[in-house]
């Protein structure tokens, strides 16, 4: 956990490199306090990582780094954005006119809490993450703000532990490594949630899942774009065709998956990088060291009018006044 002085400092630099702001919102004293709060009380499971860690600490770091963006004036990316405390403070701030970015992730959107209540911690202790994974309500809020715009992209914060290591903290939840997997689910799991159910249309599914987060990160049309001069980066879904995600079957190194057993349709038939299928019959067909480093150049779209901005704002303060220095 950072301090303000330090957050401050921090987005300052980055405005001043046009260096886009991303930061994790919890309050990190009151987290310390929950969790002795919980090991007090005996409850040293799973179960106590999202009791110690409540939406309201979310949504209260969340509200201060907004507002402290919003007083040096330079762009935010809240990431993972896992309760509806976080996302009503980023809606207001929208609302206002700051330029603030919310990303939800693909745990958040499909999942509940329940798994960490599971009676075995083998299956509990794979739902840890933080933020937490949210009680059954917050899941149906994000799907919506993702809908309506409040948020504007699907990331996945994938970080996958195995059991073995998730064992960790078998008798304190303080030592299970925190992290859910995600980036190989994330396009069926979107569109079994978001489009399958009628929330979003296609043209949006492409916007929150590769259009807007090129534009962010500023690699905007190059990347998130069919279009001459792009690259060719492309999935081919069938929306017909139905998916089941499982352990056994997927390809991470980890012997867990928190979507387990999870059925759906729009299944991604074909995947094409750089022009070449990496992807096809269920058989992926990458060639070690073929992948290529993209920069991310300064100043995104978020930047524009940041200068025109604090100009006006200068010109309004009416300061410094001048005063005489009369003695009398």
């Amino acid at each position: 956990m950072v301090n303000d002085e330090l957050l401050l400092e921090g987005l300052k630099r980055c405005k001043s490199l046009g260096a886009l702001a991303m930061v994790h919102a919890e309050n990190g004293d009151a987290v310390f306090e929950g969790q002795k709060r919980m090991i007090q009380l005996g409850i040293t499971g799973p179960e106590g990582h999202a009791l110690s860690r409540p939406p309201v600490l979310e949504g209260e770091a969340t509200a201060r780094a907004i507002r402290l963006a919003g007083f040096v004036n330079t762009p935010l990316y809240v990431v993972h954005v896992m309760s509806i405390d976080a996302m009503e403070e980023i809606a207001k701030a929208r609302k206002s006119g700051q330029r603030v970015v919310g990303e939800p992730v693909v745990s958040g959107l499909v999942l509940d809490d329940s798994g960490l209540w599971d009676s075995d911690f083998a299956t509990a202790s794979k739902y840890v993450m933080s933020p937490p994974i949210r009680a059954s309500g917050h899941d149906k809020a994000l799907q919506g703000a993702l809908s309506n715009g409040v948020l504007q992209l699907v990331g996945t914060d994938h970080c996958v532990f195995n059991s073995t290591q998730k064992a960790f903290g078998i008798d304190d939840f303080r030592k299970i490594p925190n992290g859910v997997n995600g980036i190989e689910e994330r396009m069926h799991l979107v569109w079994d949630t978001m489009v399958e159910s009628g929330q979003i249309s296609i043209t949006d599914y492409v916007r929150v899942t590769s259009t807007e987060c090129a534009r962010i990160f500023n690699i905007y049309p190059r990347k998130g774009a069919i279009i001459a001069g792009s690259d060719a980066d492309i999935i081919i879904l069938n929306p017909n065709s139905s998916f089941e995600i499982n352990a056994r079957s997927h390809h991470s190194r980890t012997d867990t998956n928190v979507y387990e057993g999870r059925r759906g349709k729009g299944k991604v038939e074909v995947t094409i990088a750089g022009g070449r299928v990496v992807w096809e019959n269920n058989e992926l067909k990458v060639v070690p060291g073929s992948g290529k480093y993209i920069e991310m150049p300064p100043f995104n779209y978020l930047f524009s009018g940041i200068d025109k901005a604090d100009a006006s704002y200068l010109s309004s303060l009416n300061a410094p006044v001048k005063r005489s220095k009369s003695t009398t």
